[in-house]
């Protein structure tokens, strides 16, 4: 089996979890995850199959997200599965205001991860580091949000705002309403969020456990194919000799000047890996032998 699940992570479950029940059910060893969705988060987590492994370095890194922040609240975590640290009424907020501050997320900006996340310092995880008391700021992160929507305003003594939100890699939607909350002065922290797209792969087209257990029983599951979430790359189909040399690790001349990452196909179109185009010459960098 060789290819991706698109899954609809469920609340509750950490993206190992997923991984280890994606294992049992298929009864596969090797399996992978593309990113890493919090605990309390749910939405698109992609899930390689097999020699699919292999490609998750080059899947597109863009996602999307529905987000709730909750103002007027700070807590540990930036979520609300923290410890509530600070909280205010503030039912005078007007949206005016919060979509006037919303702007200033937008683009090329600098975030500090929130102090429970997965990310290293010095060797250790900060999540680590936080629950033993350990005070550690993460390094600065320089990342891209291209959009942000407001979907929904619901006005109490501590507001909720309902968000798309449109971003590159990398990029912590805590963050961003912890700093929206500081922003503002009233607090801020995440109430809920979904993931709707990663890696190519969207919420509309996935599937949850209870849907994938089901297909298993029926022996309906096939896996996505493993070049549909590559289609940001370019491709090039190689005659059946040059594709033969190519799959034995071999550089093929090519008539092309760009220098770039591209999927690379035989002439009956079956997927045989992933080439790197430098001086006219196509570069073996993953070779998927066998695959049909």
């Amino acid at each position: 089996m060789f290819g991706f699940l698109n899954l609809d992570k469920p609340f509750d479950w950490t993206s190992h979890d997923c991984v280890a029940k994606t294992r049992k059910l298929l009864r596969i060893k090797k399996i992978g995850h593309a990113g890493t969705l919090d605990p309390a988060a749910t939405g698109v987590l992609p899930i390689a199959i097999g020699k699919a492994t292999r490609l998750l370095q080059y899947l597109p890194t863009d996602k999307a997200y529905k987000a709730t922040i909750r103002l007027g609240v700070q807590t540990t975590t930036d979520d609300l599965q923290g410890e509530v640290i600070h909280q205010q009424s503030v039912s005078k907020l007007d949206l005016s205001i919060v979509n006037n501050a919303l702007k200033q997320f937008q683009g090329k900006i600098e975030q500090i991860p929130p102090s429970y996340s997965a990310i290293q310092v010095d060797g250790k995880r900060l999540y680590d580091l936080a629950r033993k008391g350990e005070n550690v700021e993460a390094p600065v992160r320089h990342v891209e949000v291209f959009s942000i929507d407001i979907l929904d305003w619901r006005e109490s003594a501590f507001p909720e705002l309902d968000v798309n939100i449109v971003c590159g890699g990398g990029t912590y939607i805590r963050a961003i309403a912890r700093d929206l909350g500081t922003m503002l002065e009233t607090g801020g922290t995440l109430a809920a969020l979904q993931r709707t797209a990663s890696s190519g792969f969207n919420l509309a087209d996935s599937q949850n456990f209870t849907q994938l257990e089901t297909k298993l029983e029926a022996g309906e599951f096939q896996p996505v194919a493993a070049d549909v979430p590559l289609q940001h790359l370019s491709e090039i189909i190689l005659a059946a000799t040059e594709a033969r040399r190519w799959c034995q690790g071999q550089k093929i001349s090519v008539d092309r000047q760009v220098s770039e990452i591209s999927r690379v196909y035989d002439q009956q179109r079956r997927f045989l890996g992933i080439g790197e185009l430098k001086e006219e010459l196509l570069i073996p960098r993953m070779v998927l032998e066998g695959v049909s």
